[in-house]
């Protein structure tokens, strides 16, 4: 049996509770669950007490086998129980392939623009000599 440690949302509309779960991969984010060994809070302020672990259990199931999921894990690199490694994606912010696209057409029209004003200005100041 696969296992993962995981969060399970409680709490009610738009005040979101998690519980930290012990849970079989196949079972649904909410439902079944072996162990509760912990809660996240993230309506309380990020310098307050929003973490909740239970370091022996997590210790054991990580022991036997049970992956965190990555924001799982953030918590347990934050509490020190495991390592994780941070993450870098450099491209994150760069604008998607149709926006480019976009962006290439707009600055071409921009150049033809500025090249026919160009080209009609220089025989103005030809004729003018």
């Amino acid at each position: 049996m696969a296992l993962k440690i995981r969060l399970a949302r409680a709490g009610s509309k738009k005040r979101p509770y998690y519980h930290i779960v012990i849970a079989d991969v196949r079972s649904p984010r909410d439902g079944r669950f072996i162990e509760t060994v912990g809660a996240w809070n993230p309506m309380l302020p990020k310098d307050g007490d929003r973490v909740k672990v239970d370091a022996d259990r997590v210790k054991h199931w990580l022991d036997n086998g049970a992956l965190p999921t990555d924001r799982v894990a953030r918590f347990l690199d934050q509490v020190g129980i495991a390592k994780r490694d941070a993450r870098s994606n450099p491209t994150k912010g760069l604008p998607g392939k149709k926006a480019q696209e976009r962006e290439a057409l707009v600055k071409k029209a921009q150049e033809e623009a500025a090249a026919a004003l160009a080209a009609a200005s220089a025989p103005a100041e030809a004729s003018a000599e």
